[in-house]
């Protein structure tokens, strides 16, 4: 009785000799490979990491810098991740949250703070970049108790609704009375057009911002 018999194609011819073969098959090398690569990964997702643990702390810490600046007349000195804008420094790491987010893009104006006097997006500006400057915030315009004069011409001319772009609105305002952009409602508009009001108050800005040039 005959049986049929199955040959491996990839198997070497049979020898005499009783010594394996040195030769590895295509099988046996294909196998070998898969075994061998799924130990390396187990490994690695193991925990095995291919750099000690100093490079690894170094890689996975953020650069950062020391930052000394004036912030309503108090010195503050802090370190700061390189990537960290002045609003969020500002909000999160002085709490002080009158500086609004509005589009983080520069483009909305309710992040407006002063720097050194002049009129700055803080949500644009690094800062790293702000090293030794003098930075005004809604929180530090006023004098205890006295409100700015502007602060009280936008009570008074009820020159907000929400309030959400109020803060940006008034420091905006602040440097345009200081830079001397105030000769006419038109030039008021003009140079306070990079501030929105959803809300739709620009005719009440404008007036507070007038008035209070006018009694400078």
């Amino acid at each position: 009785m005959s049986s049929t018999e199955f040959t491996d194609p990839d198997a070497p011819p049979p020898t005499d000799s009783a010594e394996t073969p040195v030769t590895p098959t295509r099988r046996t090398f294909v196998a070998t490979t898969a075994v061998g690569g799924a130990v390396i990964a187990g490994g690695l997702a193991g925990g095995m990491s291919l750099f000690g643990p100093e490079e690894v702390a170094a890689a996975e810490r953020p650069p950062s810098s020391s930052v000394s600046l004036t912030v309503n007349g108090t010195r503050r000195t802090v370190t700061v991740d390189n990537r960290t804008s002045l609003l969020d420094l500002l909000r999160e790491q002085f709490g002080l949250t009158g500086s609004k987010k509005g589009c983080n893009a520069g483009a909305c104006g309710a992040c407006t703070v002063l720097v050194d006097g002049q009129r700055v997006n803080s949500c644009l500006t690094l800062a790293v970049r702000v090293e030794g400057v003098e930075v005004t915030t809604i929180e530090g315009l006023a004098e205890g108790d006295r409100l700015h004069p502007l602060q009280q011409a936008f009570i008074d001319e009820d020159a907000f609704q929400c309030g959400y772009c109020t803060p940006g609105q008034i420091l905006s305002g602040v440097g345009c009375i200081e830079e001397g952009h105030t000769g006419s409602p038109e030039e008021i508009r003009e140079w306070m057009s990079g501030n929105i009001c959803r809300c739709g108050c620009y005719v009440k800005i404008v007036r507070a911002v007038e008035q209070t040039a006018a009694r400078k």
